[in-house]
Formats: structure tokens, sequence, C-alpha cells
């Protein structure tokens, strides 16, 4: 795994999720967390508070997807990028369906648990 694969990935990719995630949830704050080591590569903390009387659930939203390394490097191989523009189609889907069985309502910036890991994401629809 080289890291010019996960830079490539933060400053290629990274905006263009953080860009349709920010259309779709325009109070969701979205930032870009270092890669916790040299063989991975950075994350997206999604994070909004609403009024607490207005949660569906307990705690603020709080939310780290976090990519598969080796999933990041296909990315820049064959048919590469073809897959990378359906997933930002299928994103808001996938968001959609995360919400119950993980306990999250973007609607109410609320979530069940104090945080919430997203992890070996990959980028299939």
């Amino acid at each position: 795994m080289t890291p010019d694969l996960f830079a490539r990935f933060e400053f290629e990719c990274l905006p263009r999720i953080i860009d349709t995630i920010g259309r779709l949830h325009r109070r969701v704050q979205l930032h870009t967390l270092p890669a916790d080591a040299r063989d991975c590569p950075a994350r997206l903390q999604l994070t909004g508070e609403g009024p607490p009387e207005l949660r569906r659930y307990r705690f603020a939203l709080d939310i780290t997807l976090a990519w598969d390394g080796l999933e990041v490097q296909r990315l820049f191989g064959a048919g590469g990028d073809a897959r990378f523009v359906a997933y930002l189609a299928a994103l808001p889907g996938k968001l959609r369906a995360w919400q119950e069985p993980r306990g999250i309502d973007f609607d109410s910036l609320s979530q069940m648990d104090l945080s919430i890991l997203i992890g070996g994401l990959d980028f299939e629809h």
C-alpha cells in the first residue's frame, strides 16, 4: 500500500464525498480526520447537534466513516473512476440504510451511541 494513493484519496475523493453528504444533510458538519496509521486512508467525521428536546436519540451526531485501504487502492486501478461515480450516486441510499440498524437519525442530528464508527467501507454500490 502506498501512502501516495492515500494522499490522492484524501485530496481527490474525500472532497467529493463531503460534497455529496453536505448537499444531503446541510446541518451536518464534515471533518477530514488524519489516518490512524501510515497504512490507512484518512477518515471522515460527521457531527451535528440539534436541540436536545427534538432528538430522536440520546446523543448528538458523531459518526466516523473509515474506508478499507485495499478498497482505496482499487479505486485508482482499472475502472476505479466509474466505481467511484457509482458510489457517490449510491451514497444517499447508503446513508438512509445505515440509520435504523445503527441508531442514527440525521433529521434530529442524534444517535443511540456516544460515537459510531462505520469502518471497512468499500466503494460498491
